[in-house]
């Protein structure tokens, strides 16, 4: 929870982070985020909720100073990133990967794009080769390395573009919506790939979604409306508490939703379960009790 962490251990702080713009016709200010204050710390899994315009993609990218705030701090690692001359430590630091991924494939052929960033920051030949097979290795694309990026299906493609991101050795990724332009199959790789990244890696991962299926894995989850923070919890808190995800105009993962329906027509099973592995127990649970009474 926000506070539990001292300020050196966590890897990100937000302090009263505030960001607006000017409207160019009207000239009005336009406040998106609005005194966001949040810690993440290093190796966490931390989701990030809001309905369209609750400012959770103007958040990701404070987070590798893609944009600086108007008013308020964003430190990571204790650099602020409104610090210019620590801009290339923030965005080592922090890698940013969007949801379509032929945004940022740059190359035709896979290899050669996963080397592209670290080309770029003048490493060896050596150990780009190295930080090319190992981050490919991570997100099971290995095997495709010489494979033309054109080929490839939609969840291949954002497997290659985080692989470029990790190639760089960040520390953080922070994904907005990585797998809002994908099929289910495509969206289960990259997950897999995601999850990987954080638990065997220890990887501090960032993830912007609207599949809440995607969140239940996490360690924790912020919601965001209006610019503002409004809850941080673990999912099973979240989740539990219906009317606050309507009021957020958020819906539920599909686990909650089928146990609902099921008490809704009279089938007496417990009133809550997380993610499909608890619903798949729920279930047996219940047909091996009726199937004992029968």
């Amino acid at each position: 929870m926000i506070g539990d962490f001292s300020f050196m251990e966590n890897f990100i702080n937000i302090v009263d982070l505030k960001f607006s713009y000017e409207e160019a016709d009207s000239g009005r200010g336009i406040n998106i985020l609005d005194g966001v204050n949040l810690e993440i710390k290093k190796g966490e899994f931390l989701t990030i909720l809001g309905h369209n315009g609750s400012g959770k993609s103007t958040l990701a990218k404070h987070l590798n100073a893609m944009i600086s705030p108007t008013d308020g701090d964003v430190f990571v690692r204790g650099i602020n990133t409104k610090d210019s001359s620590r801009i290339y430590d923030i965005r080592s630091s922090v890698g940013l990967v969007f949801q379509n991924p032929d945004n940022q494939i740059v190359a035709s052929i896979v290899e050669d794009d996963v080397a592209f960033g670290p080309e770029n920051l003048g490493i060896a030949p050596e150990e780009i080769r190295a930080r090319v097979d190992g981050a490919l290795r991570a997100v099971d694309m290995y095997d495709y390395r010489q494979e033309a990026t054109y080929n490839l299906s939609g969840g291949q493609k954002q497997r290659v573009a985080i692989a470029g991101i990790i190639a760089m050795k960040p520390s953080c990724l922070v994904l907005d919506e990585p797998t809002a332009m994908l099929d289910p199959i495509g969206r289960d790789e990259v997950m897999r790939v995601i999850k990987k990244l954080n638990k065997e890696c220890g990887i501090t991962i960032v993830l912007i979604t609207h599949y809440m299926d995607e969140t239940t894995g996490s360690d924790r989850i912020v919601v965001m409306s209006k610019g503002k923070i409004v809850r941080v919890g673990v999912p099973r808190d979240i989740f539990s508490d219906i009317d606050f995800l309507k009021k957020c105009q958020l819906s539920i993962p599909q686990s909650v939703e089928l146990v609902q329906k099921l008490q809704a027509h009279g089938v007496n099973v417990p009133s809550f379960a997380l993610n499909e592995d608890e619903c798949i127990d729920i279930l047996t649970q219940y047909f091996s009790v009726n199937a004992v009474k029968r």
